[in-house]
């Protein structure tokens, strides 16, 4: 039994590396398979929805009725201030269940099962990405629609609300593989999640999302200005209230470039080595 044991295990890793790797359009096939898997798990347990559909209604209404007033005077002048502001906590909230079911999917054995087929190693990671483009834009849909029922007017018109709400959209797919990453190094889901708290606490927080950038201590301005998140709320800001595409704009795009650039490949080696 011992020798046609190992006999076998030697046929398996001889038929792994004769195996050829996948062609980009196979890649791309695969990746939307794996999108199509999570949709589908997102349809079967719709309370993944909760934080995309619920959340955006509470914070909007709870952060311009609260801080309205005391920071912009009313809240009819705080809401071209907090509807940005809220479009990136929110968009930030939602990548953060990509790296918890991420690593809940590998703690059941999914994962396992994976590692018998002949696919791209990315296609795993980047299908429920492409998944939750799905749940970043039902966010943002949610947060602009709220501002509307609460008497914000846009300055950028139909064109300007489009592109904020793009911009939105690409950022949260873009910090998605930050939370990714966190996903295949972490040991649990639990531990995913606390991690995840820690960052984006700080980034959404210690922006210009809720207040401005000037009333902050010189120290604090410092962190804001390169926050990743400032540069979002600030492009979203110029389109949706102007509609203007400004150098904001243009910093912000390359910052969500940047952070794919990084962790994108860290999540895959990650990945790869655990499979």
């Amino acid at each position: 039994m011992t020798t046609l044991t190992a006999e076998h295990e030697t046929v398996l890793v001889e038929d792994r590396t004769l195996a050829p790797r996948p062609t980009l359009a196979e890649t791309l096939s695969q990746t939307v398979s794996m999108a199509w898997r999570s949709t589908k798990k997102m349809r079967r347990n719709p309370e993944q929805f909760f934080d995309v559909t619920i959340q955006p209604l509470l914070f909007t209404a709870m952060f311009a009725y609260i801080f309205g007033g005391a920071i912009s005077g009313s809240v009819a002048d705080y809401l071209p201030v907090i509807i940005p502001g809220i479009l990136a906590q929110t968009a930030l909230t939602a990548c953060m269940a990509t790296g918890i079911q991420l690593r809940e999917d590998m703690d059941k054995g999914v994962f396992d099962r994976f590692k018998s087929l002949p696919i791209a190693r990315i296609a795993p990671l980047a299908g429920p990405a492409l998944a939750d483009l799905l749940r970043y834009g039902t966010a943002a849909t949610l947060t602009i629609l709220v501002g509307l029922a609460m008497g914000y007017r846009p300055g950028g018109g139909v064109l300007g609300v489009l592109a904020g709400w793009a911009l939105t959209i690409v950022a949260g797919w873009s910090l998605a593989w930050i939370f990714t990453y966190l996903g295949t190094i972490a040991r649990s889901a639990q531990a995913v999640q606390g991690i995840s708290m820690m960052i984006m606490f700080p980034l959404t927080f210690l922006s210009n999302a809720f207040v401005p950038e000037s009333t902050l201590p010189g120290w604090l301005q410092a962190f804001v200005k390169v926050n990743p998140v400032s540069h979002v709320v600030s492009a979203v800001r110029d389109l949706i209230n102007d509609g203007n595409v400004t150098g904001e704009v243009a910093w912000a795009l390359l910052g969500c470039a940047v952070v794919v650039a990084i962790f994108a490949p860290l999540a895959v080696r990650s990945y790869a080595r655990k499979m």
